[in-house]
């Protein structure tokens, strides 16, 4: 058996190494276009703010440690320039020349490429992407001359900070944002969509935004940049779209990758959305001896009954349909009509002293796809309130009709990654509300709740479709304004800071005691209940609903109320 294996990293390398586990007589030849094939590419922002240190640190493999640790050939600075279905070949040019390769089973791991977008001036020495080791090393050295030999967050001489431009606020601009304000430059952060971290709900990148904000960060979303120029006295200037002119030193282009696979392409296998490479349940192509992984590769999302095809470059599903691939291939696996494998797309990212993370579909992938649905909002503490150092989480769930949860989001200080892991688990397993709520999870004051955050958004979600707790949201408050009494149930010295006009307030200790003076007020209309979260507010609502009015909560209370309509108060 000789496998061959275009590109390294999370995909190539996870197959080349269960491939030789699994066959210690195959003859097994990676190639990388590049000088390193195994390196963390998701810690280089981390080296560039200085958390990791050591450049080495993200070299996790060379040539050499994979020879003598997995017999591996692994040929850097090689390119496959071409792919011979019939003759089963490969062309390479490389430090060897050009020469060809044969194989029985070929593995495409060609990874994604940098999306640029159309700015005049992308091209200018300035400007940088941040995606593989040398990108890294040419933003450090353009740093690291402008910086003049001091050290990330060091003040410099003359007393000014250096400045950047981010361009792209997803998951890895934000990151290059918060490298770049550790290492002491002034950022501007520059996003097209309306808001920050664009896969996350409306409800909850607010907080993201106000936390960058709080950190220095200077936030300009629903626009981009047009234009990027050189000035001699602040390196360039970036023009946006609504005519601000930003001075920069330095400028990082993070808007996104798409799947790198010309080489498929001219080898004629089939491609799908947006051109990733398509692949069965086995990681097989169209053709026969040619298997594909990583992110140039169209994989499967679910939205309720509804699938989504298309690319996830993300590391952990590369990694593990690497694996996959070489099951197949060493194995004998066949997908047996299965399509390409389902992914959730969870993914985390940490945003200076926040984190925000995400799995299975978000509330805009459920409209856009015309999925039923129900959303919950919970703000819960990360764990027991009397413990010292409990931190809210922001977390909102979709639950299918029949209670199946479809995707789930969390922001918060603490405790976000162990309940999207969870939630991820769940979707995976296709749990409903009753499932989570009769969850069995880990609990001592220092890690949670007695109830869990997990299961009070299933409690919650089981409220909600079952009609104890009705609910209105928060994208409806000028509705509920015009056609239902909107009743605050906080305290009196909650609503002095602020409260929407005309709401009528009754803490919900009195809501009892007043229920005529209630009724009165809303003269047969609804009545929209709302609190600071949602707990005070629910226990107003099952009262005025056993009293035989028609009272709904506002999911998430005025937290969440406040993220959609930052002007909420009158």
């Amino acid at each position: 058996m000789k496998l061959v294996i275009v590109g390294g990293v999370a995909g190539g390398m996870s197959a080349a190494a269960r491939a030789r586990r699994l066959n210690e007589a195959a003859e097994i030849i990676v190639l990388d276009r590049g000088p390193h094939v195994s390196f963390a590419n998701c810690g280089l922002p981390y080296h560039l703010s200085g958390e990791i240190p050591e450049r080495q640190s993200l070299l996790l493999h060379t040539p050499a440690t994979l020879k003598s640790q997995l017999n591996l050939d692994v040929r850097v600075n090689s390119e496959a320039t071409a792919i011979d279905r019939a003759a089963r070949t490969v062309t390479v040019s490389g430090p060897r020349g050009d020469y060809t390769l044969d194989y029985d089973a070929l593995i495409l791991a060609p990874g994604a490429r940098a999306m640029v977008p159309p700015i005049r001036g992308v091209d200018n020495p300035a400007v940088f992407p941040l995606r593989t080791i040398p990108e890294l090393d040419a933003i450090m050295a353009h740093l690291a001359g402008l910086e003049g030999g001091h050290g990330p967050g060091e003040q410099l001489d003359e007393g000014a900070p250096l400045r950047a431009v981010v361009v792209g606020a997803g998951f890895i601009g934000l990151e290059a944002v918060e490298a770049l304000a550790h290492r002491g430059l002034e950022v501007t952060l520059v996003e097209f969509a309306p808001h920050v971290l664009p896969p996350l709900d409306d409800e909850l990148a607010p907080l993201l935004q106000a936390e960058l904000e709080r950190n220095g960060v200077t936030v300009r979303v629903g626009t981009s940049v047009v234009a990027i120029d050189d000035a001699p006295a602040t390196g360039v200037v970036a023009t946006l779209s609504d005519g601000t002119v930003v001075p920069a030193d330095v400028v990082v282009v993070a808007t996104g990758v798409v799947p790198d696979t010309a080489l498929a392409k001219r080898a004629g296998l089939d491609l799908g959305f947006r051109d990733a490479i398509a692949v069965d349940g086995a990681m097989r192509t169209s053709d026969a001896h040619i298997w594909a992984v990583g992110d140039a590769v169209q994989v499967r999302q679910r939205v309720g009954d509804v699938e989504i095809l298309g690319p996830v470059p993300l590391a952990a599903p590369a990694n593990r349909h690497g694996r996959l691939a070489a099951d197949a291939i060493m194995r004998g696996r066949a997908a047996d009509g299965e399509p390409a494998p389902v992914v959730l797309g969870t993914a985390i990212v940490r945003v200076f002293g926040m984190v925000a993370a995400i799995t299975g579909a978000s509330q805009r992938m459920l409209r856009t796809n015309g999925v039923e649905s129900t959303t919950v909002h919970i703000h819960p503490g990360s764990h027991a309130g009397y413990y010292p150092g409990s931190e809210q989480i922001h977390l909102i769930g979709s639950f299918a009709p029949d209670g199946t949860l479809l995707g789930a989001q969390a922001v918060g200080r603490d405790g976000v990654d162990k309940r999207i892991d969870v939630l991820a688990t769940a979707i995976k397993a296709g749990m409903t509300a009753d499932d989570l709520a009769d969850l069995d999870l880990a609990y001592a004051p220092p890690f949670g709740s007695a109830k869990d955050p997990v299961n009070m958004l299933a409690f919650t979600a089981q409220n909600i479709l079952d009609g104890t707790m009705p609910v209105w949201y928060a994208q409806d408050l000028q509705w509920a304004k015009q056609n239902s009494l909107i009743l605050d149930v906080r305290s009196a010295a909650e609503c002095s800071r602020g409260k929407v006009f005309e709401a009528l307030n009754v803490p919900h200790t009195q809501v009892r005691d007043r229920i005529d003076e209630i009724r009165v007020a809303a003269a047969g209309r609804p009545i929209a209940v709302h609190c600071a979260s949602g707990v005070r507010s629910y226990l107003a609502t099952r009262i005025l609903r056993e009293h035989g009015l028609d009272a709904r909560n506002l999911s998430g209370g005025a937290l969440t109320l406040q993220a959609v309509n930052p002007r909420w108060t009158d």
